[in-house]
């Protein structure tokens, strides 16, 4: 059974799966404190953004929103419930280490991961179902380090399975597969995310040799073209690596508003801008553009119902 944000699903019942996205990014309590930050009709614009993609195929996504990125789990929740989608939570940790749990020890953080596994959020009985960690252009620092072996020591005591931002120009992952090896991980139980930001097939297949899931999931993206991230995963694929790509977006529906000169605020956040059609950029470009290049429709199933699966379930 694989925890979601209305309670445990069979993997079976995941279906068509974006193993990247984000309901809302903020900050911590944001949602709370600042409601008006992230503009009117907050919830309402979150419903009706799931409800386009339910209607669209998407019937399962992991939002990989941590602590430090704004997490709201009963606002999760109520998205879910209303628009029909599966959504599977995180926790762990992304880049924001406050000043004053710098020096917590791993075991300490791994001990409040748990209790969001098992347990559920502080205040609720949601669960989490994914661990993520983090590191970025600046590679594992101290203070990520610590939360990079607390998440590998969270997931030795429940089996939870790991997500990781990463960030592949700069080739971190190295070192964090390093870490996980340290710490005894089973590496099969990994996703290294956000590896579609570049061409080094190289780099990417020796991930993948370790036995990592990669996960394709900065669509449309900025760093590299939306046509050469897809002729990526097909080279991938093409090498026999499709039993362990994960595509998906990293979109955001709810995000800060900044408000223009006149003092109006915008329909869209900026970075919703990039990508008018959201969680069914998959759908409507990358998917065609897949099946042009000669894969399969069983490849396609591949990709987004079984890949998700196996990850989850260590089958």
């Amino acid at each position: 059974m694989i925890n979601s944000v209305t309670g445990p699903v069979e993997a079976d019942q995941l279906g068509f799966t974006l193993m990247h996205e984000h309901v809302m990014v903020s900050a911590s309590g944001m949602y709370k404190s600042y409601p008006d930050l992230l503009g009117p009709n907050r919830f309402e614009r979150a419903v009706a953004c799931l409800k386009e993609a339910k209607a669209g195929g998407i019937d399962t996504m992991v939002d990989a929103t941590t602590f430090d990125l704004g997490r709201d789990p009963e606002l999760l929740r109520a998205v879910s419930e209303a628009s029909g989608v599966n959504i599977i939570n995180v926790t762990g940790w992304w880049l924001d280490v406050p000043r004053f749990i710098r020096h917590v020890s791993p075991n300490q953080m791994a001990r409040e991961f748990v209790r969001d596994i098992e347990e559920g959020f502080r205040g609720t009985d949601v669960k989490a179902g994914v661990l993520k960690c983090a590191a970025d252009f600046e590679g594992v620092t101290p203070e990520l380090e610590i939360m990079n072996r607390a998440v590998a020591r969270a997931h030795n005591e429940t089996g939870v399975p790991i997500m990781v931002h990463s960030y592949p120009t700069g080739q971190v992952a190295r070192r964090q597969i390093a870490i996980f090896k340290e710490e005894g991980v089973d590496l099969e139980r990994v996703k290294i995310d956000h590896s579609n930001d570049t061409t080094d097939t190289e780099y990417l297949k020796w991930i993948l040799d370790q036995g990592c899931f990669l996960g394709l999931d900065r669509y449309p993206g900025h760093l590299v073209s939306p046509h050469m991230r897809t002729v990526t995963m097909k080279s991938l694929i093409d090498d026999g690596y499709a039993d362990r790509l994960c595509p998906a977006h990293d979109c955001i529906c709810l995000h800060i508003l900044n408000e223009r000169p006149d003092g109006t605020l915008p329909d869209e956040h900026d970075l919703a801008l990039r990508n008018p059609d959201k969680y069914l950029y998959m759908h409507r470009h990358v998917i065609p553009d897949l099946k042009e290049m000669g894969v399969s429709d069983g490849t396609i199933d591949t990709l987004f119902v079984d890949n998700p699966q196996r990850f989850f379930t260590g089958a």
